[in-house]
């Protein structure tokens, strides 16, 4: 008996342990499935049914790689990457970093909004009311809360997944089709199937997730010595949030595909699954879908806000206060409001400018996967928690594997296909 108290206890012990960690890969993993990556997934359903969700299974691979590495990063240096780059590669490469993730975080951003319009005009409320609304509840929360305090709200947020969990289970799929499609890829050489691959790709393994992570777990002050539980928070984030990506393919694929019907975005989604799935179907789309977009628009401008200020030297963290980090709070206030002000112009087309940050980082997350790799194997920088043999092949083939992604799809899209 006392040793099986012993082992009770200790296993009590790591769970409290995991669970206080618990945060930043949750926060990311879901963070990736935002507005565009809600629409993204709603046209693979829609338009190829199961075709691509052995994608997702490979990017869930491919997003645990990336992550862990500036999970560790951060712990192990406690500094962000933008920081580290600034100081192995100098103010140039860092400039170049840092301006083409302003430019598409600020893209991304206004489409963050976009999607609360969407999913609040929905359920029947006007833009002009929630948005407002919902970038003064994002800056509140960011601005007057300390790191802990902000971490709750945004792990409250990704509940959103239950919304989605709950729609599949309405529309009944086919599992064992689901299963096939999972496990067996199927490609077709047309460039429209090639250009909505590796928007999937795209909108999971992102710069910005990157950039947030590290910032995330170096601001929470994770040591090495907990590193094995970050670990853990960064696999079940990773695994998680593509599970929810995998869900929306297969809600649009169950239903809309059957039928030849094939949308564009999220909201064309949830309309078109009311008479085939209930008018439930388009409440809980919608509920996901401002979920999702409230939690990327928490995250993403706190991630720009963290690169600039760590490429320049400049004071930032959220367990400081506005006096203490005026650029820090001072640009994360300014891209909630272009992000807001962009959204509510009447007749503005936002299409080219989401297009525009999607392009953006397609160019940029070839370049940071390489600089942290570099980073990541740097002894004077990492010491003993450097990239094992297999960590290496993994990374280095999955950076290989979206470089190649990156040039066919500007190909594609400059030839044709």
């Amino acid at each position: 008996m006392p040793a099986l108290r012993k082992r009770l206890h200790l296993s009590f012990h790591r769970i409290m342990i995991f669970l206080a960690i618990l945060g930043p890969g949750l926060i990311t993993a879901s963070g990736d499935n935002d507005a565009p990556g809600i629409a993204t997934y709603s046209i693979a359903g829609s338009h190829y049914g199961y075709d691509m969700l052995w994608v997702i299974l490979l990017i869930t691979l491919g997003e645990v790689v990336v992550q862990e590495m500036a999970a560790r990063m951060g712990a192990v240096t406690t500094k962000g990457l933008a920081d580290l780059i600034r100081e192995r590669y100098g103010v140039k490469v860092t400039f170049f970093a840092i301006f083409c993730l302003l430019l598409a975080n600020l893209g991304t951003t206004v489409a963050q909004f976009a999607g609360i319009a969407a999913s609040t005009e929905l359920l029947g409320i006007s833009r002009y009311i929630t948005v407002p609304l919902s970038a003064i509840f994002v800056w509140v929360l960011v601005v007057r809360g300390s790191y802990g305090r902000v971490e709750k709200v945004l792990l409250g947020l990704t509940l959103y997944a239950i919304a989605y969990i709950i729609t599949v289970f309405l529309v009944r799929p086919g599992w064992g089709a689901v299963a096939q499609h999972t496990l067996i890829p199927t490609i077709h050489l047309r460039s429209d199937y090639l250009l909505t691959l590796l928007a999937i790709i795209g909108t999971t393994i992102t710069p910005w997730g990157a950039v947030y992570m590290q910032a995330s777990v170096a601001d929470k002050g994770i040591r090495p010595e907990q590193y094995s539980y970050t670990r853990m928070d960064v696999m079940t984030g990773a695994i998680l949030g593509n599970v929810v990506s995998a869900f929306i393919v297969i809600c649009t694929a169950a239903t809309l595909f059957p039928h030849g019907i094939r949308v564009d975005t999220a909201e064309e989604a949830a309309i078109a699954l009311v008479p085939l799935a209930g008018p439930w179907a388009r409440y809980l789309f919608g509920i996901g879908l401002l979920g999702a977009s409230l939690l990327a628009a928490s995250v993403l401008p706190l991630s720009t806000a963290y690169a600039v200020c760590e490429a320049f030297g400049w004071e930032r963290g959220l367990d400081n206060h506005l006096s203490e980090a005026p650029v820090f709070f001072g640009l994360y206030t300014a891209l909630i409001l272009l992000g807001g002000i962009i959204v509510l112009i009447p007749g503005i087309a936002l299409f080219p400018l989401m297009q525009l940050s999607q392009a953006i980082n397609a160019i940029l997350i070839p370049v940071i996967l390489v600089l942290m790799l570099r980073l990541v194997n740097n002894t004077k920088i990492m010491g003993q928690w450097t990239n094992s043999k297999l960590g290496n092949i993994l990374a280095w083939g999955m950076t290989i594997f979206i470089s190649a992604a990156t040039l066919i799809m500007f190909a594609v899209s400059i030839f044709g296909g």
